[in-house]
């Protein structure tokens, strides 16, 4: 029982030891994370825009098809495709700018 207990205390202690040799601050870590997602970002703006005209598409094929029917909903449904399409196109462009891409 005493043999257990002590080959378990050297385990711990080892365990211990080796943890705070290869303790680091981070620093190295966060840098090495903001360079990947600063990277990335471009190509991240870009597909928001991407997507933005392609909802921009499919928003004024809606529309026009409601127009052309004379329902009566007509700018309520066009302001809402519209106001996504803004809403995209802004938030990338206001992303980049609040993290000085």
């Amino acid at each position: 029982m005493l043999r257990a207990g002590l080959a378990l205390l050297a385990v711990v202690g080892v365990m211990l030891g080796s943890l705070s040799a290869s303790g680091q601050d981070g620093a190295s870590g966060i840098n090495e994370a903001t360079s990947k997602v600063t990277s990335y970002f471009d190509a991240g703006c870009d597909l928001m825009y991407a997507i933005g005209a392609v909802l921009g598409l499919i928003g004024a094929i809606k529309v026009y098809s409601k127009w052309n029917a004379g329902e009566p909903d007509t700018s309520k449904v066009a302001a809402a495709w519209f106001g996504s399409c803004v809403f995209l196109v802004v938030v990338a462009t206001v992303l980049k700018s609040f993290f000085g891409i």
